[in-house]
Order: structure tokens, then sequence, then C-alpha cells
């Protein structure tokens, strides 16, 4: 007897609450922000603190305040053990080790469900813990607080987590929102100016491709930023932030598709960060990536001389190079095909349309490629009339 063929489908949304806080002394007895995202309907949770190395240093006293913090707020939430400090960096998503002692933590302390991890640092260090929280006991709550402006703006704003592999960038990863991002302004008054200037290349991307008048405001404000003035910082954050958030709100979350518009100029970015060893930072070859396109897409006449030569000179302003380090400039070509194959599907890459809108490609000519970098060298030098 032949049973029939039969099949099930259903179709169900998950609903998530994204939260983004904005604050100055995150861990003040008397701030009650950290205490209220920490409050849950169950039994009090355990929190566990991963911090990133260079921000331990920079303030020594954080982990002090952290403990004392859990104190005043012990009918909130209690500390399961001293915070964990780990490297900051690439070499935190290079090397497996400390994500297996996150992992070993989850074990020892019997961190559930229920608990929080908490993740303080740049970047590549909530990249890391942000993917360990995800994985263990397939997901546990976590809290961002990101010290530098790339994360503050960026990076520490979205739902993605991953670690690098096969010498690739990005190649293990999640997409597992967390349950709150604090941006807490007073980390950044330790950054070095390169990381101070390096978040600064995310928000001229994200202006470049959606907000004409928040490209206008980093152009107006482009040497106070350079002066580390705070408050133009400020608001630079917050609307790159919430332009970041809206898009994930808005749109492609997980990026099921075949587009990611919000890695304007990064086909070229993380390339270059892998060829260099990661000698040249996220935000400094995000600002390259971004000239890089920006020239390409001049030289295929889709936009004017007059707005290549205007991004090209705020790029330059900012404190960025344009040009290549020592590298062949063949070698970025490949960076397309991993770009693509990152993804998935077509390669779709984000060009610019003019200042403010962008637009998207599904090819690019490599010919055209290496002509927009000898141009980009031409100006680095000085060599440029543009």
């Amino acid at each position: 007897m032949q049973l029939p063929m039969k099949s099930i489908e259903s179709s169900f949304a998950v609903n998530f609450r994204y939260q983004v806080h904005f604050t100055q002394g995150v861990f003040s007895l008397d701030n009650p922000l950290l205490a209220n995202v920490f409050r849950t309907q169950g039994p009090t949770p355990k929190a566990y603190f991963v911090l990133d190395g260079g921000v331990a240093q920079a303030h020594p006293q954080l982990v002090a305040h952290i403990q004392d913090y859990a104190k005043r707020h012990g009918h909130v939430f209690t500390l399961c053990a001293a915070p964990l400090v780990v490297p900051g960096g690439e070499v935190v998503k290079n090397d497996l080790t400390f994500l297996q002692k996150i992992l070993q933590a989850t074990e020892t302390y019997k961190i559930d469900r229920h608990s929080f991890i908490v993740a303080i640092g740049g970047g590549a260090v909530l990249d890391m813990v942000g993917f360990a929280a995800s994985i263990a006991h397939r997901g546990i709550r976590h809290i961002r607080i990101p010290t530098t402006v790339l994360a503050q703006n960026d990076s520490g704003v979205g739902v993605k987590n991953s670690l690098n592999y096969f010498g690739k960038k990005n190649f293990i990863g999640t997409f597992t929102p967390p349950d709150a991002v604090i941006n807490d302004v007073g980390f950044l008054a330790t950054l070095p100016d390169r990381d101070w200037r390096g978040g600064i290349a995310e928000a001229l991307k994200v202006a470049l491709i959606k907000d004409a008048d928040f490209w206008s405001f980093i152009e107006a404000h482009a040497q106070q930023l350079t002066q580390r003035a705070l408050e133009p910082m400020s608001v630079l954050i917050y609307r790159c932030a919430a332009l970041h958030v809206a898009h994930i709100a808005g749109g492609d979350s997980f990026e099921k598709g075949s587009s990611r518009p919000l890695d304007f100029g990064h086909w070229a970015a993380h390339k270059l960060e892998q060829l260099t060893n990661y000698q040249v930072s996220h935000g400094e070859a995000v600002a390259i990536g971004m000239a890089l396109d920006v020239t390409y897409a001049y030289l295929k006449a889709m936009i004017s001389q007059e707005e290549l030569g205007r991004i090209i000179r705020l790029v330059k302003k900012l404190g960025f190079s344009v040009g290549l380090p020592a590298i062949a400039p063949a070698d970025l070509l490949p960076g397309l095909e991993e770009f693509r194959e990152h993804l998935g599907g077509r390669l779709t890459v984000m060009l610019l349309e003019r200042i403010g809108r962008g637009i998207e490609v599904h090819e690019m000519d490599g010919n055209t490629i290496l002509q927009a970098i000898a141009l980009l060298q031409q100006w680095d030098n000085g060599n440029h009339s543009g």
C-alpha cells in the first residue's frame, strides 16, 4: 500500500524589542539605566561581564565600578563571577581561545538563558562576545556597551555577531539582536585619535547612501570633529545609530536576500584588512573602500566630478588616506567574489547615484576598479587637481 504524500506548511513571526540607549556614566551608582535593562519578570538574573582589555587599561577603576554598581542594585541582578578581560581588536576574533573561555564560564557559573552576558568594548569584542552568547544554550540574553565611535554608531548597533575564520573576516557568525545597546559617551574621552576618527568613516558611509542632510552636517563640522569636540560627535553617533536601527527594522534584517546596502565600501575594506593583516583598521579600510567605490562610480558616469571632489576632500579633511597601502592593487579584486560568497546569490554592491542616494549594481569591472585605484593614489599624493 502506497501512502499519500503530505506536507505541513506554516509561517510565524518573531517580535524583537530593540533598545539603543544613550547615557553618560552608565556605572554611576545613581544611574538606573543598566539596572532597568536587567529587570525581568522572573528570579533575579545572573550577569557575566566581558571587558575589552584596552578599555580596562584606559579605565583602571572600571571593574571596581561594576562591582559597586552590582552591590547597589543587588535586588535587580547579581554578578556570578569577576569580569573576564580579553584582548581588543581583531585578535579576539581570530583566536577561538577567547570564545572557549566564555563558553567555559557559562558552564562553570551555570549561566542560563535567563541570565545576561554583558560585553564592554570595541566592535571586535562585541562581535565575539555576542557570538558566544548566541550559541551557548542556543541563546543567552546579551547586552552591548560599545566604547568606540565605530561601535557606538555602527557595529555595536547591529544584529550581527561573528568570528574570523579561514583567513576571512566574519566567516563564522549569527544574526542575534542584543537585549539592549547602551552607548556611554564617557568612554569616548580616552579613545586614541585613530579610534576617534575611525568611527566617522561609518557615519560618512550611511550619510552618503541614505541622508544628504546628515552628510552636510558632517561636512560643516569636519574641523570640530577632528578636534574631538564632543557635542558634534554625540550628534553624529546618535544620527548614524538611528539610521542603522531604521534600516534593521524596516528591511531585510537578517540579510536573507542578496543586498547589503549598509556595507557600502566594504567589499574592498574587508579584503584590505585581511591583506594588511589588520594593520589597517576597519574605519580606515572603510574610508578607502568608500573612496574607491565613489571614484569607480565617477568613472562610470554615475556621479559628477563636482560630487566626487566634494566627497574625497571631506574624507581627507577628516584625516583618512584614500590611497592603498603597500599592496598590489590587483590583489584587492578577489574581494568582490568573497563579498558575494559571504552573502550568497548574485553579486550586489551598493554604489552612489548622488550624495544621499545609493544604487545597487550587480557587476563591477576590474579594469575600471584599477583605474579608480590609480586615480586615488594620485589624489592621496596631492597630484590631483579635482
